[in-house]
Parts: C-alpha cells; structure tokens; sequence
C-alpha cells in the first residue's frame, strides 16, 4: 500500500493525541472517523479539533474555506465498527496495556487482513501489540508528537516482527503528513522518551532539593541549552500522571534508577496537580 492508496483513516481516541492527530491526517485530504467511549467525550475531541483550525485561521496558516472542508470530512463515533472500512489505523487510546492490547484484539477482527494498525504509544512495547493480533507484520507504532498539528517529528517503531514494508508505508506516510520520521528500536521510550525522561526527573529532583527554583531552573533550560520551554512548562504540557508513566515503564525495563519516578512527581499526582490538564501542575493555570 502507498499513502495515495489510503482514503479513509480510523483514529482511536480523542484526547490530546488522537484530537490532533485526527487534525494532521484529516488536513491531507483523507476522509477520517475518530472513535471515542461515549457521547461526552466526541464533544471534547471535535471542540478541541475546531479550537485547533481556528488558531490556525487566526494565524493565517489555514483559509477558513479549507477549514471548513476538513471538519466536513471528519466523522464521529463511539462504536468500534466504524473503522472497519479504514485504510489506516492509529490507535492513539489512553496509555495503559490492557485498554491498547483489547483495542487490537478488536481491530484485527474489524478491518482487512492488509491494514496497517498503528499505535501512538509513547513508551510501551509494540511487540506486545502485535502479538494478539493475526498480522504482527503489519503492526507498528507511529508516534506523534504534541501538540501534533505543529509538531514535525514522527517516531516510527517497528517491532521484530513487523515487515520491511510495512515501516516503508509508514515512512512514505508520514512524508505524506509533512512529518520528518525517524526510526527507533522497539524498546521502551524510544528515541525521545528514553533521553527526555532522565532529565525531567533530574530537574524534579534538583527543585525538591532546593538547590534552584523552578523558574531559575525553567529560564536556564530555555535560556542556556535553547530549549523552547523549561523543564516544569514541558511536565505540565505532558502532564505529570504521563510522565510518571512514561518512567514506570522504562524504570521496569532498564532498572535504572535514573527512570525511578521522582518522590515529587508523586505526591503532586496524589494532590491532583497533573499540569494544564488539571489547571495545576508545576505552575498555577488557574491564577488571574
């Protein structure tokens, strides 16, 4: 399969990921469902996408005609079934194994024996995916980055079982969405994770020691190594019970204790202080 081949994607979640990388895919010209678990949580996925294309509108990026074409080829669902006609799809579900592995148990069943099945997992085993479905070969993670409208890399993580041509098409796809595709061994955190995570957690470690504020620490990250946000503005774009998952899994599998998740970290995620997401993490979102 090329990339002009696919003309209907399923994405599976709506949240922050799947929201835009529904957004991505829908603006190529593909006609596209997204799947949520119930009615409310559509709502919130199509109102985050229309937030999304007004920004761009305001920015001059997109003409509100184009605008209005892309949301016209975007539909909604609740039920599973819809993607069963899909070309393409990119599981993009809350990161816990057990959701993402009954999702392609589900999805191998639904859709064609020759559909690649994608995940946007940032940090779990795409083996392990691939393994409870009936075509391990065409199962791979394509990892997004966010905010992924924006966002120009792609993460493409092939598992020892998936076929040469299977990471070729999603290589030549992830061209096709304008990303720049790097490829990684599926090992846990990939490229990205497997360096960023350490140092999040160094800083964490450092701001409960008292040896630097958290906007010392943030403005010497930006300021001094060029980074476009601090160290605490990036946990809190993540969000704090994401990065305390993205370490679990690589403290378990690599045993290092630079990936045990910070004291800190914790007792913030007890308090509900998840970043943005909660209107409280690091920094106050709620002030003013």
């Amino acid at each position: 399969m090329q990339p002009g081949d696919v003309h209907k994607v399923g994405v599976i979640g709506a949240g922050i990921m799947g929201s835009g990388i529904t957004e991505v895919v829908a603006r190529t010209g593909a006609d596209l469902v997204f799947v949520e678990t119930d009615d409310e949580r559509v709502a919130r996925g199509r109102a985050a996408i229309e937030r999304s294309m007004a920004r761009a509108v305001e920015r001059g990026k997109l003409d509100p005609g184009e605008r209005d074409e892309v949301l016209g080829r975007i539909g909604a669902s609740t039920d599973l079934e819809d993607v069963s006609d899909a070309d393409l799809v990119i599981e993009a579900a809350t990161e816990d194994m057990e959701t993402k592995l009954g999702l392609f148990r589900r999805l191998d069943d639904l859709t064609r024996p020759d559909v690649v099945l994608a995940s946007n997992t940032s940090s779990l085993p795409i083996i392990d995916l691939a393994m409870v479905t009936k075509r391990p070969e065409r199962v791979i993670g394509m990892h997004f980055f966010n905010p992924p409208p924006i966002m120009r890399l792609l993460e493409l993580v092939p598992s020892i079982r998936t076929a040469s041509d299977t990471l070729e098409f999603a290589r030549a796809y992830g061209e096709h969405l304008g990303k720049v595709t790097v490829v990684s061994k599926d090992r846990a955190g990939f490229i990205v994770n497997f360096l960023l995570q350490p140092y999040l957690n160094s800083a964490i470690e450092m701001l409960d020691q008292g040896f630097a504020t958290r906007d010392d620490i943030d403005n010497a990250v930006k300021l001094g190594l060029g980074h476009p946000m601090g160290p605490f503005e990036l946990l809190d774009l993540i969000g704090l019970d994401t990065a305390d998952h993205i370490s679990g899994v690589l403290f378990d599998e690599f045993k290092d204790p630079l990936y045990a998740s910070p004291t800190l970290l914790k007792r913030m995620i007890s308090a509900g202080y998840l970043g943005r997401k909660s209107g409280r993490g690091f920094h106050d979102y709620e002030e003013g």
